[in-house]
């Protein structure tokens, strides 16, 4: 990786006032304890105990043990200066069937989990899902009207509402920002397109249904918020936005950005954010699913209930030209893991490129650039507040012989898309906090427990924390309120 040296354009670049500085981290990749307390699986549980779906045969079952070290991790964001800390809530925990009442063990973790936080003075902001759907909802059932069948079946919309009305009600007193999904495009595309998150089904036709499912479930949570939250409340989604970038200016380069442009982005901001689905994504994909049974009447309003923020995830941009015709039966490398299944439906004829060769320990290319765009066009378009749901970078850490863990490339990285931030501001955007992904290394999904995201190290055979230097480095930032 490349270490670009320091802005000089000014001395120091300060964040607005009261500007969130915090990490994000997410139930099933850090709490573990999948067992306790009446927590139920969830399709990661499934998923990661199948044989050949994940990195190592590794699984969630302990993770880092976050459940009973959570006071300890609170410490340690408390002595790091955060303000704000996103994590999400385990479904299966809170309402283990994903129907009926609340768990009131469950609910009793995150009650103490905001306390700690509050009694810090760090500012807790609770998503509803990510990603860690109850088991019992995908697996199919017997009834006409009985939830099964995961994200396809419209009654998990339903479901995910009602869940958001109990979790609503227990932490509403502590908890006031809230985010309903976090990056519906891998749920719904990685989950049930390319099969390469869990569930693991590879349905073109079920990635979309569960596309507008996701986006039908977060309008009724939206509107389960606002019936059990305080009107100061603020609701939000997180989405992670492709900042699409044509490999060139010819037509059918062009051509491929505006098609993955509408099944990556605008197949989510279309609903929520503009209270439609735009034309040229149902003529893409007019022959993988019937939309006009799919949207039924009222949805549209449901799923465009206004929200107060929206969450930007970024990682790299996301280049692309008209792919070759031999390509069709080829893996898909697109950023998110090798599958012959393509996450991309009605866009089978696109291939993907890297935007350069400076490139993580996932091999994702670093543009702290695409962060300005993405903050700048969103602004733009739609003109919400807006805060950096995660960013963050894995790479190859070294323990030295005296224990401590240096991480230029890391604090290289978060340095540069803080700078990043703070251009899309100076040009007008309005942005409220950053969510560092990740405060601790932790279960990565499919790539299980290789990758390291986190500015604090965990042994994995001990669970110790050990915070690298790209922590100390963040902590200077946060108690100067800004950028050297």
């Amino acid at each position: 990786m490349t270490v670009v040296p320091p802005d000089t354009r000014s001395a120091r670049r300060a964040f607005p006032p009261g500007f969130a500085f915090g990490t994000a981290t997410a139930a099933y990749q850090i709490e573990g304890a999948v067992a306790e307390d009446g927590r139920t699986p969830s399709i990661w549980d499934t998923f990661s105990h199948t044989p050949g779906t994940i990195d190592g045969g590794d699984t969630g079952d302990t993770a880092v043990d976050h459940y009973r070290r959570f006071r300890e991790d609170v410490r340690m964001m408390a002595d790091l200066g955060l303000t704000s800390y996103r994590f999400s809530l385990a479904w299966p925990r809170i309402q283990p069937t994903g129907r009926g009442p609340a768990s009131e063990r469950g609910l009793d973790f995150y009650r103490a989990l905001t306390d700690e936080l509050l009694a810090h003075g760090i500012t807790p902001v609770a998503t509803l899902y990510h990603w860690d759907l109850p088991q019992e909802l995908e697996t199919p059932t017997v009834g006409a009207r009985a939830a099964g069948g995961g994200w396809p079946a419209r009654e998990t919309a339903y479901r995910f509402a009602d869940y958001a009305a109990l979790a609503a009600e227990a932490l509403g007193d502590r908890v006031s920002t809230w985010i309903t999904l976090n990056e519906p495009w891998c749920s719904a595309f990685l989950g049930y397109g390319s099969g390469v998150h869990a569930p693991g089904r590879t349905d073109p036709g079920d990635a979309l249904r569960a596309a507008h499912h996701l986006n039908l479930g977060h309008g009724l949570a939206v509107g389960a918020l606002r019936a059990a939250l305080p009107a100061s409340a603020k609701v939000s989604v997180s989405l992670n936005l492709h900042v699409v970038r044509p490999r060139s200016d010819g037509p059918e380069d062009l051509e491929a950005a505006r098609r993955i442009d509408a099944v990556g982005n605008r197949v989510f901001t279309g609903p929520m954010l503009k209270g439609r689905y735009d034309e040229d994504l149902l003529k893409d994909t007019a022959h993988l699913v019937d939309w006009d049974t799919l949207v039924h009447d009222g949805d549209l309003v449901e799923i465009s209930r206004p929200i107060d923020l929206l969450g930007l995830n970024y990682y790299n941009p996301t280049v692309v030209s008209a792919a070759p015709a031999d390509t069709a039966d080829r893996p898909r490398e697109d950023g998110h893991g090798s599958s012959t299944f393509s996450p991309w439906p009605g866009a089978d004829s696109v291939a993907f490129h890297r935007a350069n060769d400076d490139l993580t320990a996932m091999g994702w290319p670093i543009d702290p650039t695409g962060l300005s765009e993405a903050l700048l066009s969103m602004h733009r378009e739609f003109g919400l507040p807006l805060i950096v749901s995660e960013n963050g970078a894995a790479f190859q850490d070294t323990v030295a012989p005296d224990g401590t863990v240096h991480d230029p490339e890391r604090t290289d990285y978060l340095r540069r898309h803080l700078h990043a931030v703070a251009d899309a501001i100076d040009a007008g955007a309005d942005v409220r906090g950053y969510y560092l992904w990740s405060l601790l290394d932790n279960f990565e999904w499919a790539y299980g427990y290789d990758k390291r995201f986190g500015i604090v190290r965990v042994d994995y055979d001990t669970l110790v924390r050990t915070p690298k230097s790209s922590a100390r480095w963040y902590a200077e930032v946060i108690r100067r309120g800004g950028l050297d």
